[in-house]
């Protein structure tokens, strides 16, 4: 199983008074959305379920992709990583997923699955964190695909 995490890009500094999920992306957020979703197109089957947190920037993000998403509460700033593993149906969907959401969630999630524990690992605004999942000599087995940055591309 492929499991892409995905985080906004660069949004609007929240505003007094602002609710946090309504912060948009600012140009330069628009900008990195749309390079890597280019990037993200040409390497993500047809078949990836795009699951995306009900944060504007996160909409806004993920819908550069062009591809049908689902929103997912449970998956908003400040989730768990256990709600993200339950949304992806981490490992055993049979079709890559793409998260798109927030730190520090997806940081620590990108630990768990590499490293055995939750830490606070930094994903970029707008990069991507590219994960694998295979049984390898029968035993489970998660790698790290890709890393990319928006503005590198």
């Amino acid at each position: 199983m492929d499991l892409i995490l995905w985080r906004h890009a660069e949004a609007e500094t929240l505003a007094a008074g602002q609710d946090d999920l309504q912060r948009a992306l600012t140009h330069k957020g628009e900008r990195q959305a749309r390079r890597m979703a280019a990037w993200l197109n040409h390497r993500l089957p047809a078949s990836t379920r795009v699951i995306v947190s009900p944060a504007l920037r996160c909409r806004q993000t993920a819908e550069a992709l062009g591809r049908e998403m689902r929103i997912v509460p449970a998956i908003a700033p400040d989730a768990a990583v256990a709600a993200l593993l339950e949304a992806s149906r981490w490992p055993k969907a049979s079709e890559p997923v793409l998260l798109c959401g927030h730190q520090p969630t997806l940081g620590r999630l990108a630990a768990k699955l590499l490293a055995g524990a939750e830490q606070d690992w930094a994903v970029k605004k707008g990069a991507v964190w590219w994960l694998r999942w295979r049984q390898r000599d029968g035993e489970p087995d998660v790698t790290l695909h890709a890393v990319q940055g928006p503005d590198a591309l």
